[in-house]
């Protein structure tokens, strides 16, 4: 089977997108991983397919480099919105179906693409952690030194301990100064860094709001580079209007045979 395929990204966060608007397109798990992977195949952190869904503009299927099916990915429905909107369909805001329901997206100046996540209601607090779900299962610890931290041993241990071992999760090391929040992340389906992720850094942003009550832009820097993510405060654990905010870059497209 000749595929030919897209391949997009956001900070970074890279992902082959395949248009599966014919619903000729059927992949293996093990199909997918090999695509995935940056040796034998083309190369991603994960795998989208662009489905057509009656009442929405598109329905986005995601994929990790596993080749396992997974739960929201942030940059991901960032690259897709992007990705159909090269394809032709220019729209002030798009509507589209995800693994967790319904998103809303617009696309603004310098090819950022602005995400609507689902609403928070609690983050539990796990020792001096934090877990939250948005749209994706994400662990949150404030360390210090970033930069110097080693985020592949450290996440590996959280994501594999008894606790999180058989679902996993996504462990989040945050640091914190006055103007912004540094981010990198550990991602389950991966197993390792990746230079981003749009979950992850939505997750980071609801644990550390500028205002206890009201509206918050939380600005965040990634190895990949600068996101924002904006929400109202509503009460003591309740987050609403949610908006993952960066940019979807084209990279390139190509055909390859599986």
């Amino acid at each position: 089977m000749l595929l030919t395929f897209y391949k997009y990204q956001g900070t970074g966060n890279d992902f082959i997108i395949l248009d599966n608007s014919q619903n000729d397109i059927y992949l293996d798990a093990k199909q997918i991983h090999h695509l995935c992977d940056r040796r034998f195949g083309i190369g991603a952190d994960g795998l989208m397919l662009r489905n057509n869904k009656e009442g929405y503009d598109f329905e986005m299927i995601y994929y990790n480099a596993d080749g396992n099916e997974s739960s929201l990915c942030g940059n991901g429905g960032r690259c897709m919105v992007r990705f159909v909107y090269d394809l032709g369909l220019h729209k002030n805001k798009f509507r589209f179906l995800a693994i967790d329901g319904e998103h809303e997206a617009t696309i603004e100046d310098r090819d950022w693409v602005h995400l609507k996540m689902k609403d928070v209601i609690a983050i539990q607090k796990y020792n001096s952690d934090f877990i939250i779900n948005t749209g994706s299962p994400h662990y949150v610890k404030s360390v210090s030194l970033l930069n110097d931290f080693d985020v592949v041993n450290k996440g590996k241990e959280i994501r594999y301990s008894d606790e999180f071992a058989e679902d996993g999760i996504n462990v989040n090391f945050v640091e914190e100064n006055t103007k912004e929040l540094f981010v990198r992340t550990y991602e389950r389906g991966v197993e390792d860094e990746t230079l981003s992720c749009g979950t992850g850094v939505t997750a980071a942003a609801l644990v550390f709001p500028h205002n206890d009550n009201g509206f918050n832009r939380i600005e965040i820097e990634t190895p990949g580079g600068h996101l924002a993510v904006e929400y109202d405060k509503t009460g003591e654990e309740k987050y609403e209007n949610i908006w993952l905010c960066g940019p979807a870059i084209f990279v390139f497209k190509g055909e390859i045979k599986i």
